[in-house]
């Protein structure tokens, strides 16, 4: 069971996981043992709430297929427990990141204060170049 937060969870019969052998260099070992994961999610069939189903898929995110079924491959670490701990993290993170509702901003206008600041600033600012220039003699 997959806990994304205090009222949602996912049972581990909808999270399908598979060993597969990783990419890259790891001497030896790496041609013999399947240590890497492959995490396969359904969010279509999955028992998530509709709110979580419609997010995750108007996610645009390159782990997400077209039919809607994350797939996550984990292959950091050496041992197979540890991948598999690290794909069920990363698609627990994917899940709360589509939960949190961001709060809408609210445009605001630059006081009459600040604009005069910005204003006299630019002016010094311009001063201080016409200085730099070269002198005429006249």
């Amino acid at each position: 069971m997959l806990q994304i937060s205090r009222n949602v969870s996912i049972p581990d019969d909808e999270i399908e996981l598979s060993a597969i052998r990783a990419q890259g260099a790891g001497g030896q070992n790496v041609n013999k043992v399947s240590s890497a994961i492959h995490l396969r999610f359904d969010i279509n069939a999955s028992s998530l709430p509709d709110f979580y189903k419609q997010r995750l898929l108007n996610l645009r995110d390159r782990r997400i297929s077209k039919e809607g079924v994350v797939i996550i491959k984990a292959q950091q670490h050496r041992t197979q427990e540890k991948n598999r701990q690290a794909a069920l993290e990363r698609l627990q993170e994917l899940i709360k990141t589509v939960a949190v509702v961001k709060k809408a901003r609210k445009p605001t206008k630059p006081t009459k204060n600040s604009q005069r600041k910005r204003l006299d600033s630019k002016t010094k600012h311009g001063k201080t170049k016409l200085l730099r220039s070269k002198v005429s003699e006249q």
